[in-house]
């Protein structure tokens, strides 16, 4: 069990990863993931995760104090809003998948702005 764990964070943290260029993958709730499923399987690589220059400071904070940096939010509700708005232009006519985008929409930003900011 604990090496499919390790792969699964393996995996989330590549997904993170590729969420800082791509705006459709969340990046801090992949790390967060990712940093969960390594404490249940490699305390080694846990350990690497925290102290990580980048991702170490964002997983810490959240664990600690459950903040998200203004400015991740602030990114984040952009790249959200961009990606979703495109995407129900580009599916116009399709008013129930539009809807249901825009329902998603309000509810991740929901739970995105839920959270205390620094």
């Amino acid at each position: 069990m604990k090496i499919l764990l390790l792969i699964c964070g393996f995996i989330s943290l590549g997904l993170a990863i590729l969420g800082i260029f791509l705006p459709v993958l969340p990046t801090t709730p992949l790390l967060l993931l990712a940093a969960y499923l390594f404490s249940k399987s490699s305390q080694k690589q846990y350990d690497w995760l925290l102290q990580h220059p980048r991702f170490g400071p964002y997983i810490i904070q959240f664990r600690e104090q459950k903040i998200i940096p203004r400015h991740i939010k602030l990114i984040s509700m952009l790249m959200l809003w961009a990606t979703i708005l495109l995407s129900i232009y580009l599916l116009r006519g399709n008013l129930p998948i539009q809807a249901l985008l825009l329902i998603i929409a309000i509810g991740v930003s929901w739970h995105i702005l839920s959270y205390r900011s620094k």
